[in-house]
């Protein structure tokens, strides 16, 4: 599975959801279980790597304004409802965070899928009676970039305004 065919089906899933997470999480669940056990190693590697990509400090102060705080946990669960937005709002988030504010998926109750993070794994172990492996994703070339210094304490509303000008008018 390439990274284009995983986006296919993320965004497929999301179709067939409604947009709503829960049941999207259901559907993929259902959808990666179906792959070859080869494939979802490959859905997890891709996961991974995008889950790792996204932990940036910048991104975090974003999902601490659209959820009213944001534990470690919570962020973790954020980066796993981001990703199920699809490619577009997932790389628009990285590229600049405050532009989550346009994003439609965006509700009053936090804003979380904790449900992505196990979806391979729970797969792997269904299709082979065994644990995926620890090592899935150690092999592949990092995606991460070297984030700027962003040291912006999320309580400090004057700098939260400055850095998420359109979020922070829709969130506080």
């Amino acid at each position: 599975m390439n990274r284009d065919h995983y986006w296919a089906l993320i965004d497929r899933t999301r179709a067939e959801s409604g947009k709503d997470p829960e049941e999207q999480a259901k559907l993929l669940q259902s959808a990666v279980s179906a792959l070859s056990a080869e494939e979802i190693l490959d859905f997890e590697k891709h996961t991974t790597a995008l889950l790792d990509a996204s932990y940036r400090n910048r991104l975090w102060g974003a999902a601490y304004l659209i959820n009213g705080g944001c534990s470690d946990d919570g962020f973790d669960y954020f980066r796993g409802w981001l990703i199920a937005q699809g490619r577009a709002t997932y790389e628009a988030a990285l590229a600049n965070p405050d532009s989550l504010a346009d994003c439609e998926a965006l509700g009053d109750g936090d804003v979380e899928l904790e449900a992505l993070w196990y979806i391979g794994n729970r797969a792997y172990e269904a299709k082979t009676g065994e644990p995926i492996p620890d090592t899935v994703g150690d092999d592949d070339e990092s995606e991460e970039e070297e984030e700027e210094d962003f040291d912006v304490d999320f309580d400090d509303d004057e700098a939260m305004q400055e850095h998420y000008p359109r979020l922070y008018a829709r969130f506080c």
